[in-house]
């Protein structure tokens, strides 16, 4: 999936684990410019440098996949988390791609999920 936006908001990567690292960055995406609607997305492992690339108010198009999780919490209630997992950042006006952008889509890697989170008492991720 791509979407185009403007870049307007981006924040430092996070190192969640050991072995699992995420970035996060609002994109405002105008399908409808009366009535503009803000997204969140992720960059996740080696993918966070792409960000590097971009400046607030920068148009951009980003590729991403639409992930879905089901967690059950402590007390046994079934919760569900959509998140927008970015994979190629591409600059508008026919630039050329932030670097560090794959050509391809990576291959879906759910290893951090494997990690036992039974001692942490926020969410796995």
């Amino acid at each position: 999936m791509t979407v185009d936006g403007k870049l307007i908001e981006k924040s430092e990567t996070q190192e969640v684990t050991n072995s699992f690292k995420k970035r996060e960055f609002v994109v405002e995406y105008a399908e409808n410019p009366q009535y503009p609607e803000f997204l969140k997305f992720e960059l996740i492992q080696t993918n966070c440098q792409q960000l590097d690339a971009f400046n607030i108010g920068d148009e951009m198009t980003i590729s991403f996949n639409l992930k879905g999780r089901k967690w059950t919490d402590r007390s046994g209630e079934v919760k569900y988390f959509n998140s927008l997992q970015a994979w190629r950042l591409e600059k508008k006006a026919g630039s050329a791609p932030a670097s560090g952008a794959p050509d391809t889509p990576p291959p879906p890697s759910d290893d951090w999920m494997k990690e036992d989170f039974s001692s942490d008492e926020d969410l796995p991720f």
